[in-house]
């Protein structure tokens, strides 16, 4: 059968997903009817229809304004006083954009369920059983990926598998971190098993999507309940053989140009494993506000959004990325004297000259004219990776070295160095640990990774993890081109950086962050110790 891309989708079901949906507490169940009226399904393409939402507007809560507030101010890659509770560790249970990422995860993982209940329900005969079970893949998929956020923020949280029977139970209990994770790892091992090698259409998941996530999320669970620092080697090799089975099998690979992958005529690039997919002139929640709330000046959007002048690196980020890595910072993070070509194009490009903060450009994608009119006020369709190839190349590499000190090994290091080569880095021939986490912060620098990063390492080994956060400065700084630098290509700028530190320190209280206290209220349980859940 023809399927058609997502996007379509995504304008023939917004209507119908409901999006006063999305703005319910967790504990309140969205009606059964919102995404079918009970005999809709009648042909496979109808039951990819209903997934689509799936894509975009559960998650845009979270995409919205958290998931730089969490995964990159909060890990000390990003600065703005917006955001300044995240990375000083004092998050109110009130904030706003702590109870829109707990909402959206839980609005992911309630729609999930009910695609997966009316397609149980709701599907007629016609309907292939390879399809239906499609289906409930792309559903497991995301309530997977979006129990593995809540983990690593929340720590234990309840498990909702059943709408009808949980969702306004409010005797609801939390959940032990270790059920948490088996219960993803069982919701992405499905998904590998029911999803089929090759995408149905582009932007949506796949076989190796989800195999990707399992390499992701078998490295992170490796250290959970870790004595000594020792990871559970079971858990390695699991993301060893997922990552592998991705590099040697899938029909991903690397994008050549590193900036070019957060640039809205790349979305669905053959890098992308999994992205969010947003429409520039959709309902409201289906489009990506990133660009409005991040850039700096309403002159780089040519709308009346730009909001981002107090958002930039932070200066431990600044201190941190070699001056040789110029192609990754400068696709991240704008630097005084730095050119655009792709933004204001009409203008010969957009020639950046503040010199007080290292504004954002990562997923800053300029004017309607700079993309085929598909940009208005806080609207544009860039996609949000959520999953690259690159990610599982890094994961690769490290379940290999594992607890070891350094490897040589020659995979390890052959998928490493793609990543380096790649940003233009000189290949390694030995790497430990600290050489691939830090590969990864400069790798994924602004898309919201960096944070669960670093709980990854809380897991297994906290003092190190707190002592990383400890010594982050995030104060001010000033940016300044070396006198006589950057005069031609032979004598490229160099940057002279004057700071002044400030430092936040984080404990194991103030590690996690809070529940909202408006679901406290509601479900006075989450107070009590966790429970495991029975499978």
């Amino acid at each position: 059968m023809k399927i058609s891309d997502l996007s379509k989708y995504i304008f023939l079901f917004l209507a119908v997903l409901g999006l006063a949906g999305c703005k319910e507490d967790f504990l309140e169940r969205p009606p059964l009817s919102q995404l079918t009226d009970g005999t809709y399904y009648t042909t496979g393409e109808e039951v990819l229809q209903a997934t689509a939402p799936l894509y975009n507007v559960v998650w845009f809560d979270f995409n919205d304004k958290s998931s730089f507030g969490i995964g990159d101010a909060r890990a000390g890659n990003m600065i703005s006083n917006d955001y300044n509770s995240f990375y000083q560790f004092s998050v109110a249970a009130s904030n706003d954009r702590l109870i829109e990422s707990w909402r959206s995860f839980y609005n992911v993982i309630g729609q999930s369920n009910m695609v997966m209940y009316n397609i149980d329900k709701s599907t007629k005969t016609t309907v292939p059983d390879n399809m239906k079970r499609h289906a409930i893949a792309e559903a497991r998929f995301m309530r997977g990926v979006a129990y593995s956020y809540l983990v690593r923020n929340w720590g234990a949280v309840p498990i909702i598998d059943n709408n009808v029977k949980q969702m306004g139970d409010t005797s609801i209990a939390r959940n032990t971190v270790e059920s948490v994770w088996e219960f993803a790892i069982r919701d992405l091992r499905y998904a590998v098993k029911n999803l089929p090698a090759v995408s149905v259409a582009k932007g949506r998941i796949n076989k190796y999507s989800a195999e990707g996530m399992l390499s992701r999320l078998f490295l992170v669970r490796s250290g959970v309940g870790a004595t000594g620092g020792k990871r559970n080697q079971t858990d390695l090799d699991s993301a060893k053989y997922y990552a592998q089975d991705v590099i040697k099998n899938s029909p991903f690979s690397l994008m050549s140009s590193y900036p070019d992958l957060f640039m809205t005529k790349n979305n669905n690039n053959p890098e992308s494993m999994f992205a969010l997919q947003w429409v520039y002139n959709g309902e409201w929640g289906t489009q990506n506000t990133f660009q409005a709330y991040m850039a700096y000046d309403t002159k780089v959007t040519g709308s009346w959004d730009g909001w981002g002048a107090a958002h930039g690196a932070s200066a431990d980020y600044l201190k941190s990325v070699s001056p040789a890595d110029s192609i990754r910072r400068k696709a991240t993070f704008m630097l005084y004297g730095d050119l655009y070509k792709e933004i204001l194009q009409k203008n010969g490009g957009l020639l950046y000259d503040r010199n007080t903060v290292a504004n954002i450009k990562k997923y800053v994608v300029g004017t309607a004219d700079d993309n085929d009119g598909k940009v208005t006020g806080m609207h544009t369709e860039v996609n949000t990776n959520m999953l690259r190839l690159a990610e599982v190349y890094l994961n690769y590499a490290e379940s290999i070295l594992g607890d070891k000190a350094s490897t040589s090994d020659p995979e390890a290091l052959k998928y490493f160095n793609m990543v380096r080569t790649r940003a233009g880095i000189p290949a390694l021939s030995v790497i430990t640990f600290d050489d691939i986490f830090k590969e990864r912060r400069v790798e994924f620098a602004m898309e919201g990774n960096y944070w669960y990063e670093l709980v990854r390492l809380y897991y297994f080994n906290p003092a190190k993890a707190k002592e990383i956060i400890n010594g982050q400065d995030k104060g001010s700084y000033t940016v300044a081109i070396k006198p006589g630098t950057g005069t031609s290509a032979s004598n490229p700028r160099q940057f002279v950086f004057t700071f002044t530190p400030v430092y936040y320190k984080v404990d194991d209280s103030t590690f996690w962050l809070p529940y909202p206290e408006s679901e406290l209220a509601k479900a006075p349980n989450l107070r009590k110790p966790p429970v495991p859940y029975k499978f």
